[in-house]
């Protein structure tokens, strides 16, 4: 399992289906470790193969999708003192 995890394209395979999950249960969160993912695998596919080890790569992986979270709650939240109050149906 540890040698499947230092290929760039499992890294990718692994931000599309958390990236699906996003879909299915929607709010940021697992696109943030999507994000950190793609991040992860393109390091892996432009260093040489066995220049990082796995505890750092999940050490990146874990501060990249943290700061992507971050950054998507940051980006999509209501301005402060603000709640979404919707008027009217979609079906109206």
């Amino acid at each position: 399992m540890t040698a499947m995890l230092s290929i760039w394209w499992v890294w990718i395979a692994i931000a599309i289906g958390l990236a699906i999950v996003e879909i299915l249960a929607p709010g940021f969160i697992f696109l943030g470790f999507a994000l950190g993912a793609v991040v992860v695998g393109i390091i892996l596919a432009i260093t040489p193969a066995g220049s990082i080890s796995l505890p750092v790569l999940l050490l990146i992986y874990a501060a990249l999708s943290l700061i992507a979270w971050l950054a998507l709650r940051h980006s999509f939240k209501a301005p402060k003192g603000q709640v979404k109050h919707f008027d009217s149906d979609i079906n109206d």
